[in-house]
């Protein structure tokens, strides 16, 4: 049984170990991505100001990803989809666009246009974010905290 809801404290261990998981395997274990981020190791602090949220998928009581929604460079305008990370068994399953349509309804309430940046090596995810009506930018939006990144997207949310 699948259910995605918003993350609780005794998830933190579990969502970290996964997106280091996801990191490792497409060489994004280094500086200037999600990698090094202050607040991987407690994301339901960083989540729980106004207009931030973070949801975990649960599979057989096993967290197996995520992703989150927070404003982008402090913008009222714009926010980022950010740490959306599924473990391999749960590719390909239609949880990824559960999940995302999750994020998206609540950006929806709080932004008029969401970003986000990974890597271009993440191919699936690449076709994943343009199937769900991500265009993709040529360069970072001003403000991106991850260097590293190097493919960059944004869909209006109107």
């Amino acid at each position: 049984m699948v259910i995605i809801r918003e993350i609780e404290s005794r998830d933190n261990q579990a969502i970290e170990r996964v997106i280091r998981e996801c990191l490792i395997e497409f060489g994004g274990n280094r500086a200037g991505l999600a990698w090094e981020d202050d607040s991987l190791s407690h994301l339901t602090d960083y989540y729980a100001a106004e207009g931030r949220a973070y949801w975990v998928v649960e599979q057989d009581g096993e967290v197996v990803g995520g992703c989150g929604i927070a404003p982008f460079a402090d913008s009222a305008e714009v926010c980022e989809l950010q740490k959306m990370y599924l473990l391999p068994q749960t590719r390909g399953t239609g949880i990824a666009a559960k999940l995302m349509d999750t994020a998206l309804t609540f950006a929806t309430l709080h932004y008029r246009q969401c970003y986000l940046e990974t890597l271009s090596n993440m191919t699936a995810a690449n076709r994943f974010y343009a199937k769900h009506g991500f265009a993709q930018l040529d360069a970072p939006l001003a403000g991106s905290e991850h260097f590293a990144c190097d493919a960059w997207y944004m869909k209006s949310l109107a």
